[in-house]
């Protein structure tokens, strides 16, 4: 369970984003919920000087199709691409299968390539756990990931 605001972060802290390219790759499944989580991304972007032609933003059909969409992101000169997906449990296995499948490429992606992938995809046993870490009463999963993207971008310039 969130026990913080998952958009609370120490806005001073934050690097400037204005020289960096994001790439965000979101699943049309759940979109009620991944739509919030990508406007708390762009929004945070946004505010830490990234501009509008420097955020790119591509919809897939699934959250296991963020695999493959991220990898092709990432060919697309971007700094840094944030994958937004939503999960949640049902009656069968298959939620257990997308997660696994969905982390594990994510890490594959991340251990395999030059440009960072940001884990945006709330695996969440309701429909009311993924409302409200999507811009609910836990803040928006969205903006961790923008914060964690810029942080991300930053480190790979310096690195």
């Amino acid at each position: 369970m969130a026990t913080t605001d998952l958009s609370a972060y120490d806005k001073a802290s934050i690097p400037n984003g204005k020289q960096f390219r994001f790439g965000i790759v979101v699943s049309e499944w759940n979109d009620n919920i991944t739509e919030g989580l990508l406007k708390g991304a762009k929004d945070t972007l946004l505010e830490h000087g990234v501009t509008p032609d420097n955020i790119v933003v591509w919809h897939v059909p699934g959250s296991y199709e963020l695999i493959y969409g991220s990898k092709k992101m990432q060919e697309q000169l971007v700094d840094v691409v944030i994958a937004i997906g939503s999960v949640i449990q049902g009656e069968t296995k298959h939620f257990d299968f997308v997660c696994d499948a969905v982390s594990q490429g994510i890490k594959d992606l991340n251990v395999q390539h030059e440009t960072p992938v940001i884990f945006c995809v709330l695996t969440d046993n309701t429909l009311q756990q993924a409302i409200d870490r999507s811009g609910g009463k836990h803040g928006n999963k969205g903006v961790e990931a923008a914060v964690a993207a810029l942080k991300m971008a930053q480190l790979r310039e310096n690195a």
